[in-house]
Formats: structure tokens, C-alpha cells, sequence
């Protein structure tokens, strides 16, 4: 698994960025792949001078194909009950962008109690987070207390 993750990285290095036939003459085109489809278009052709296109030899390995870099599948997690469901060996937790920040600080919580790696925020950021929590419930503590 290992060698093919290398292997996909080292392929991705080499892979050229796929532009759209006559991006560089029309700003509105954008850079976003079409396939040339002209009658005689030198790129569907496959001409020397012109960009390269879009071809199946470019793909990664199947077996590492669509998975995070670490080696982990990702799943999205919009809740505690979702982290329930992973593999920790096999899936790692990406926490979805609509989630607050309560709910986070308790995904990972519970992440960290299940050994499920979080794919989408840094290690530094959780600890940030985590403290966060604490500050935020001794003011609760102290508040209570008075």
C-alpha cells in the first residue's frame, strides 16, 4: 500500500496540468478541462507542440486510487454517531464544513477516544480547540459558582 502511495505521488508529480483547448487566446474560457472535440483540432490530434491531453495512462493505481494521502479512506462525519461507524485502521474522519464548533471540539473528543485520525484539521488546531473547551467550561464553573 505504502509503495503504491509513493507511486501515485511520484505519478501526480509527473502529470501535467490539463489545460483547455485555446485557454491562453480567451480569458472566459478558463483553464477548466474540455476534450477537444474539433474536426481539425491539432490537440485532439495530439500534435507535439500542443498541450497535452487528458489519457488514461496519467491515472493512479487502483488500489490508492481515491484515498487520502495518508492511506486512509475518507469518510464524512457530521456527527459523534458517524465516528461510531469507522474502521480506525482503515478510515479516517473528515469533519464536514457545516459543523459547528461545539460539535467539533466533541468529535474530536471522541475521535481521540477511538483512535480515529481526523483528516481535515491539523493536530495544532485541535489542541487549540480542546483548549478552547477547557477555558470555555472553567468560565461555565466559575459563573455557576458566583
Amino acid at each position: 500500500m505504502n509503495r503504491l502511495l509513493r507511486l501515485r505521488f511520484k505519478l501526480k508529480m509527473k502529470k501535467p496540468d490539463f489545460i483547455r483547448q485555446e485557454a491562453h487566446r480567451h480569458k472566459r474560457l478558463g483553464e477548466k478541462w474540455r476534450r477537444p472535440k474539433g474536426r481539425h483540432s491539432k490537440m485532439r490530434l495530439k500534435w507535439k507542440e500542443k498541450p497535452p491531453v487528458v489519457e488514461i495512462g496519467y491515472r493512479s493505481p487502483k488500489a490508492v486510487r481515491g484515498l487520502h494521502p495518508s492511506g486512509l479512506e475518507d469518510v464524512l462525519v457530521y456527527n459523534v454517531k458517524d465516528l461510531e461507524k469507522l474502521n480506525p485502521e482503515t478510515q479516517g474522519a473528515r469533519i464536514a464544513s457545516t459543523v459547528g464548533k461545539r460539535k467539533k471540539i466533541e468529535i474530536i473528543i471522541r475521535a481521540r477516544e477511538l483512535g480515529i485520525r481526523i483528516l481535515n484539521i491539523s493536530e495544532e488546531k485541535q489542541e487549540e480547540l480542546l483548549k478552547l473547551a477547557e477555558k470555555q467550561e472553567a468560565q461555565e464553573v466559575n459563573e455557576t459558582n458566583e
